[in-house]
């Protein structure tokens, strides 16, 4: 049996990353700090639904607590490291650096250290297509140029996978970077635009749509994220330096009304809307090319907008009511 480490287990893709590695007889300790960067109610539901499984333990730790990181490493041995939590979110991060520099860099240090010190098998960690952020070329590729940031969050995300690839070749530590696309889905985030207009919408209350509601977004419903996540998870690179970088989306960028659409549909309401400008930090479009993703581990996303808004609609009526 594997013995996997995840942290960010409370999280929306760790929770669900968890859970599919449970169904399949793993071994998984999760750590999380459950700040209340968002409602801590739903983090404890999350941890609920692993809670039945006999071989997943849940440890209350900060990531960037280097002592607890260090003896966490030491004791347990992983074999394998899922590195999720991060202090996530584009405009928070102009109201809150230092929440992303604690987290998300000193954080991400200390679990580089712990898989120098204690080799694992491979260490997966999430980037985000932030980092890609006013790229005028669609779709976005792994090649692309990212050097230049429009939020802290992408800064870190960036500095994520720089500091990672040093690892890779100073240690030989194997480890993937995935640049997440809007993943959405059952227990998401209450700060992402599946929840906003959904509650809004069903309390019959204005969206409000940001650039004037000229936005795209490659939105991956979040069971096909943990497909990525695993079949990635089993075969770290076998380069000479240990390290290989994906994106993982859906590949078809939605338009703005299209999603409030298929949202009106699943809810049976309509919606009422805003119209503000751009927001700091906000990019107009996301859309990501998986050509590489297809290639090395024939990868195919399967949900619709309207089959994965459907299940979260469902999923949300159900949690609010």
């Amino acid at each position: 049996m594997k013995n996997y480490l995840i942290t960010g287990a409370a999280g929306f893709i760790g929770m669900h990353t968890a859970k599919r590695l449970l169904e399949a007889g793993e071994q998984v300790v999760g750590i999380d700090n459950l700040n209340d960067y968002y409602d801590p109610a739903l983090k404890h539901y999350r941890l609920s639904q692993l809670a039945p499984y006999q071989d997943f333990r849940f440890i209350k730790m900060d990531i960037a607590d280097r002592a607890a990181m260090a003896t966490l490493f030491a004791q347990e041995k992983f074999t394998h490291v899922i590195h999720l939590a991060a202090q996530a979110g584009v405009r928070y991060s102009i109201e809150n650096p230092f929440a992303y520099i604690d987290s998300n860099l000193v954080g991400t240090m200390c679990v580089l250290e712990g898989c120098r010190h204690h080799p694992v098998e491979h260490l997966v960690y999430a980037s985000s297509s932030s980092v890609y952020g006013m790229n005028a070329k669609v779709p976005f590729s792994e090649t692309d140029q990212v050097d230049h940031p429009v939020s802290l969050y992408a800064a870190t995300k960036k500095s994520n996978e720089l500091m990672a690839y040093s690892y890779a070749k100073l240690y030989q530590i194997p480890a993937t970077g995935l640049r997440f696309f809007t993943v959405y889905g059952p227990a998401g985030r209450p700060d992402m635009a599946p929840w906003l207009f959904t509650e809004a919408i069903l309390k019959e209350q204005p969206i409000k749509l940001f650039n004037h509601g000229k936005m795209q977004r490659d939105f991956t419903y979040i069971d096909d994220i943990v497909e990525g996540v695993v079949r990635i998870l089993q075969q770290p690179s076998q380069e000479v330096i240990p390290y290989n970088l994906f994106n993982i989306g859906n590949n078809q960028p939605i338009e703005l009304d299209h999603f409030i659409k298929a949202i009106e549909s699943a809810c049976g309401k309509a919606s009422k809307k805003i119209m503000l400008p751009m927001q700091a930090g906000d990019v107009e479009r996301t859309y990501a090319d998986i050509r590489k993703l297809e290639e090395f581990f024939d990868y195919k996303p399967t949900f619709s907008i309207e089959d994965g808004i459907k299940e979260f609609v469902d999923w949300y009526r159900a949690w609010s009511y």
